[in-house]
């Protein structure tokens, strides 16, 4: 049993098969990572072994350290061989018009889209107050990447038809301060492939640097080009494109965390680098933000690369592509439902009509038939969604989801849209973030089940209710304080 302080920290050693017990205990509060009924946060390619691959390679280097690749050269002979895998992939390489490309591996398409950042942010010293460019619908990585780097953001609305940017208002929106224009393939919320040729052409004719964000998509996007689909340029055979990113531990089903950042060319990744020699210890040289970094993440993304193959990969993305067609059918065939997009990709959004369900509520009603998928609050005119991230292992279960969306519309119809007091709702959409003290937000917190320590509400509805009542500003306070609560040490 797990120690009722909930310490991590006993008084005498735990032997390990009860330490595991424990583990596999606090697992069974998750959501399932297996099976194709989670919608986000992870991707699973239903491949038999290949956990146990990959673990079994992480465990070979889980201790090797990425600090010094002269110490542990295999580190370095697996990390060149996956960006040169991602290279190839997205139009680099030998023989292409990015002949030159190189790339490094790093934790995840966060700290990828910080590092393509700081690259265009140092490679323009003479410019006091660096800005880039992106569309509201770019991942928030970005805004956090502007938020560390003290770089301006400045945001391209989205046509509400099309769900992109339209490129006359990302060259309306690049002056002599931009160093980088971003652009999605495909964006993360709705699943569409931004015009990356147009906005590569504006940002080259603007002598700017263009980083495509292929993290989510960037390892399907050319299979299911090859597969018939029509896939828009996008990648490193688009001339203007400078950089582009791709998370492995998305549709290439690494275990977590490995993400490839590639630039045409070495010149463009040199400011990547942090080097310092001014103390008396090691010089320290950087290509990423860590410096000590287990070889294990790497490792299991190279098990799982050379597993897979090209052959491989290509039949999960037609199972995943077969698996968006059924679902997209299947929403389109309950009344009260529609769409926001066409799937493009491997995502599957819809919303309400206006005589549909609360989406909230049918999320929670999903949720209680084993479904777990991801609400999006409503944004600049755009309305409240459900996202679906699609994988493989989907494929199976989608046969399922159809009667169960179904009968989880009624339900949320019979359930009625949640029903907030109407003053709380008035105090989300008025008040300022900085009058959103610790107290109140507890009180609030409190009164829609949000205990301290990790006590969560059986439903979310509510809570989604009252973050959609709110303006962003507000929503972020909310969720910081509301995180917090739930984040505190067990002693």
């Amino acid at each position: 049993m797990i120690d009722e302080s909930g310490s991590a920290l006993s008084q005498h050693g735990v032997p390990a098969e009860q330490v595991l017990a424990e583990i596999r205990q606090l697992r069974a509060m998750d959501r399932p990572t297996h099976g194709g009924r989670l919608f986000a946060y992870v991707y699973d390619p239903a491949v038999p072994g290949l956990d146990e691959l990959a673990a079994a390679a992480y465990a070979e280097s889980a201790h090797v350290n990425g600090l010094d690749p002269t110490a542990f050269p295999s580190l370095l002979a697996m990390e060149n061989a996956l960006v040169g895998a991602a290279a190839r992939l997205l139009g680099g390489g030998p023989g292409t018009s990015a002949p030159d490309v190189v790339g490094s591996v790093t934790s995840g398409g966060t700290e990828s889209l910080i590092l393509a950042v700081k690259a265009a942010r140092d490679a323009r010293p003479d410019i006091a107050t660096p800005r880039i460019v992106v569309p509201a619908s770019a991942h928030a990585a970005f805004a956090k990447a502007a938020h560390y780097l003290r770089v301006k953001l400045d945001t391209v609305p989205l046509d509400p038809a099309t769900l992109r940017p339209a490129v006359a208002d990302v060259a309306a929106a690049v002056g002599p301060d931009t160093v980088l224009v971003v652009c999605s393939a495909p964006s993360y919320a709705h699943g569409v492939v931004d015009p990356v040729e147009q906005i590569a052409e504006v940002a080259a004719a603007a002598g700017v640097r263009c980083h495509v964000d292929a993290c989510f998509g960037g390892w399907t996007l050319p299979y299911l080009r090859r597969l018939g689909v029509p896939v828009p340029a996008f990648d490193l055979a688009v001339p203007g494109v400078t950089s582009i990113s791709v998370d492995l531990h998305k549709y290439a089903y690494a275990p977590k965390g490995v993400s490839v950042l590639l630039h045409r060319d070495p010149a463009l990744r040199a400011p990547q680098y942090f080097a310092y020699a001014d103390w008396p210890g090691y010089t320290m040289i950087n290509p990423v933000i860590s410096s000590t970094r287990s070889g294990g993440p790497t490792a299991a993304a190279y098990a799982t690369l050379r597993h897979l193959g090209d052959d491989g990969y290509l039949e999960l993305t037609r199972r995943t592509r077969e698996a968006v067609r059924e679902l997209a059918e299947a929403v389109r065939e309950v009344d009260g439902l529609r769409l926001v997009a066409e799937p493009e990709s491997t995502v599957v959004c819809y919303t309400a009509t206006d005589s549909g369900p609360d989406l909230f509520v049918l999320v929670d009603e999903l949720a209680a038939r084993g479904w777990h998928t991801q609400p999006q609050l409503t944004y600049a005119g755009l309305p409240r969604s459900v996202h679906l991230t699609v994988t493989a292992a989907v494929a199976p279960r989608v046969a399922e989801f159809g009667p169960d969306l179904t009968d989880a519309v009624a339900a949320a119809r019979a359930a009625g849209p949640v029903a907030l007091p109407p003053e709380l709702l008035a105090l989300a959409g008025s008040l300022a973030p900085e009058t959103l003290t610790t107290d109140l937000v507890a009180a609030v917190a409190a009164g829609l089940g949000l205990g301290t320590g990790g006590g969560l509400p059986d439903r979310m509805a509510p809570v989604n209710t009252l973050l959609d009542a709110a303006p962003p500003a507000v929503r972020e306070r909310l969720l910081v304080e509301f995180v917090s609560l739930l984040q505190r040490p067990a002693y």
